[in-house]
Formats: C-alpha cells, structure tokens, sequence
C-alpha cells in the first residue's frame, strides 16, 4: 500500500492557513508552516524527552520534547497534538496550550525548519509505549538537568528544542513552581 503524501498547513506570520504544501517539499523550501510541540511532565516535574528514530528524514538521533509534528489540513492544532503523542508515544493525557513561537532553522540534508510552533504542556506519570519507527529511546529528565545538557551537549539536541527552552523553562517555573 502506497502512504499518501502528509500535508502541511502554510499559514501567515500571524498563523492565518494560506495554503498547504506537501510536508517534504515545505522542509525544501522553507515555507512557513504549522506545526506544534508536546511536553509532557511528571508529577516529579520531570520532562519526558524522545530520541527520534535515527532513519527519520532529519535530526534522527537528537533528543527532542516527547513529541512534534503538523496538524493535517482541516485539523485542529490541539486534536493533532493528542493524536500524536498517541501515536509516537503510546499516551494520551490532556494538553494544554501554553505559548506559541515562530522560528527558522537549518537542519541536514538541506531541510529547513520555518514553523509557527504551537507549544502544550501535560502531566502524565504512565509510561510511554515509544513507537520504533519515531522513537529511539526516551528518557525522563528535571529542567535543570536539560538546561545543563543543553550547553554542554548541544548538538545532541533538536534545533527547535534549543530555540524555545528558555520560553518553556519560564512557563514550566510559572505553572510549576519549580526552579
């Protein structure tokens, strides 16, 4: 069976749809797209990251936040969050949409990442059943811990994690408490 092609939602700088491109070709181009972003915390405010499969079409291998990906055209952002965490994590918990940021950043194999990122917190203590075709590995981590990692290793990380920590590091100590 031959995988239609995913889609991605073009939109404007302040997120308003303009069109849909299929996904590759928008990571060519470097077109302006949504797309969102999932941490999911546990009640020792631990942040669950994932080791993205290492064949994936870029940053295979980089430790991220436990899961990113598009909404689908016609989709709404936070029912494509849900879908994917289920999907690349094995979980499902409410989310909780939390900031939003724009952002441009080459990646390997001439990709460029040019997303309006939507970003959700949860909180969820079951343990995620990775998919092997997205996910390499996870691993639970405290945000100072991250934070330390994050300078001292930071090519092991994805570009969109690095861009938005400081944002989501605010967010976590304002909601959280910790830090």
């Amino acid at each position: 069976m031959i995988e239609k092609e995913e889609m991605v939602i073009l939109v404007d700088e302040h997120d308003h749809p303009i069109g849909t491109m299929p996904k590759l070709e928008a990571h060519i181009a470097g077109k302006f797209h949504r797309a969102f972003s999932v941490f999911i915390f546990n009640n020792r405010g631990e942040l669950l990251l994932q080791q993205r499969a290492l064949d994936k079409y870029h940053s295979g291998g980089k430790w991220t936040n436990t899961c990113c990906s598009h909404p689908r055209p016609g989709e709404l952002t936070a029912a494509a969050a849900k879908r994917r965490l289920q999907e690349e994590m094995g979980m499902d918990c409410q989310l909780n949409p939390i900031f939003t940021f724009s952002y441009r950043a080459e990646v390997e194999n001439g990709l460029i990442e040019n997303e309006f990122d939507h970003v959700f917190f949860g909180n969820s203590d079951v343990l995620p059943v990775p998919n092997p075709a997205e996910v390499a590995a996870y691993k639970y981590i405290s945000m100072e811990a991250l934070e330390l990692s994050l300078t001292d290793k930071n090519e092991a990380y994805t570009e969109w994690l690095k861009i938005c920590f400081d944002q989501v590091m605010a967010h976590y100590r304002r909601i959280y408490g910790h830090g």
